[in-house]
């Protein structure tokens, strides 16, 4: 009750004095803040590599309509370790943000004593209780509250961040881990081409219609596919792994993955550049942390200034060894402290100037966040556009090489044609379905970068 009586009591004054005391200078505004960290980069009306201009689409991973990714996804979201580290990261800010606010609470501490004299009872007891509170006049601890606000929120925006990021990730792993397959796939059909291919070879020279050069021609062709597919199922296995890692499960290669890719979605509205910085949220974190680092820089100044704070203090002792001279128990306390910096050796200014150096970097490296923000959206723009349409030629060009080889594999058993030819054609087709193949794949994880790059939500 006496405690809560002193909280009160003092918590009433430092009210009135410190609304009376600094006003807090706000950080820089988001338009501020652009013209004075992107003064080079002039934001266009439009994307460059295109676009359509419609709000940015949220439910991204919805779009690919691919219910095992979603599975996937879930999954990682609850076991990833390097996400779990950045929800830790989180809870410690938003503790810091809570010792800041303390300071502007009172701090109450309570002593209590007891003694006893030999042979009986009885003794000395008392309480004594002891309240303080600084006022914060000049805005210091204001300062800091406020600092560890904006570094809180920089942490959540890290973490919403971090968030999309790993179901990025895991989709982009999704995809090569199916490519890997596929790429197996076509390996394996080349191999029993190639085998094919030198079984005819061996018969032509047993039956006198051919010659050893074609026959170790087609033998070393095939040799060469072995060596392929061993090397795409290498690929096909480290691509597993990768993704179970991302999973939190134990790298083993053993994740069941689709054989197919699913439809590829629809293109996307890009929404406008001068909305991007507002709207991703690692350029969201960035600019908290000029906020942060703008308080820091008031709270160091403010420390130059005197420290102002209310006591109050109270006691009850009552002893049967000796006769106190103040009858009147309780006894009660009030006064106040002043503590000012006179000379600290330079540090105080010093900080002054850490902290603006702090705020100067703070500002660059959102500088570096919004531009990295604006190539990757018009890198993946660009990527999109440039993919759709090599997907379109190689479609005609494995179309053109199949009817290529199937001719040539006629003209060499009538022969009019040497093996050599064959072996070309065969070449040819690998050549377009495993790029057909990369180009599919990589249409794909350009999407989910481009959803990425625009900051839309995956949820």
């Amino acid at each position: 009750m006496v405690a809560e009586l002193f909280t009160r009591s003092l918590l009433g004054v430092s009210v009135g004095v410190t609304l009376a005391g600094c006003v807090l200078t706000p950080p820089p505004s988001n338009g501020d803040l652009q013209k004075q960290a992107l003064t080079n980069t002039a934001v266009p009306g439009a994307w460059k590599a295109g676009g359509a201009e419609a709000p940015v689409a949220e439910r991204w991973l919805a779009s690919f309509n691919d219910p095992a990714l979603s599975a996937l996804v879930d999954e990682a979201l609850q076991y990833n370790a390097d996400l779990q580290a950045s929800a830790a990261r989180v809870e410690r800010a938003a503790g810091f943000l809570k010792v800041a606010s303390a300071s502007l609470q009172p701090s109450v501490t309570a002593v209590g004593i007891t003694g006893g004299k030999s042979g009986g009872s009885g003794g000395l007891e008392g309480v004594f209780l002891n309240a303080s509170l600084e006022l914060d006049v000049w805005g210091r601890v204001r300062y800091g509250q406020s600092a560890a606000e904006n570094d809180a929120a920089a942490f959540a925006a890290d973490y919403a961040y971090a968030r999309q990021s790993l179901a990025a990730m895991v989709a982009k792993s999704w995809f090569m881990a199916i490519e890997a397959g596929l790429q197996q796939s076509v390996a394996q059909e080349m191999l029993r081409s190639a085998e094919s291919l030198l079984k005819l070879v061996q018969d032509r020279l047993r039956i006198g219609n051919g010659n050893e050069q074609a026959v170790a021609d087609a033998r070393a062709a095939a040799a060469n596919y072995r060596d392929v597919l061993r090397q795409t199922e290498l690929s096909r296995e480290q691509s597993l792994r990768a993704l179970e890692s991302l999973l939190g499960r134990y790298p083993s290669a053993e994740i069941k993955v689709a054989k197919q890719f699913s439809a590829m979605p629809e293109s996307v509205p890009a929404g406008m550049p001068s909305q991007l910085l507002e709207r991703r949220p690692d350029v969201v974190a960035a600019e908290r942390r000029v906020a942060a680092a703008f308080n820091r820089v008031g709270e160091a100044r403010a420390a130059q200034l005197p420290r102002i704070s209310l006591t109050a203090g109270g006691s009850d002792v009552s002893s049967d060894l000796i006769v106190l001279k103040n009858l009147d128990n309780p006894v009660w306390s009030f006064g106040a402290n002043l503590i000012a910096p006179l000379y600290q050796g330079g540090a105080l200014r010093a900080q002054v100037e850490i902290r603006s150096a702090d705020q100067k970097q703070a500002v660059a490296q959102y500088a570096r966040a919004g531009q990295r923000a604006f190539s990757e959206v018009e890198g993946a723009l660009a990527a999109e556009r440039t993919l759709r349409e090599r997907n379109t030629l190689l479609q005609a060009a494995v179309r053109d090489n199949e009817r290529a080889l199937e001719l040539a594999q006629i003209q060499y058993r009538v022969g009019s044609i040497d093996m050599r030819a064959v072996e070309q054609r065969q070449l040819a087709l690998y050549s377009a379905r495993t790029s057909q193949l990369r180009v599919q794949s990589e249409q794909r994880a350009q999407r989910v970068n481009l959803h990425l790059a625009l900051g839309g939500s995956f949820e």
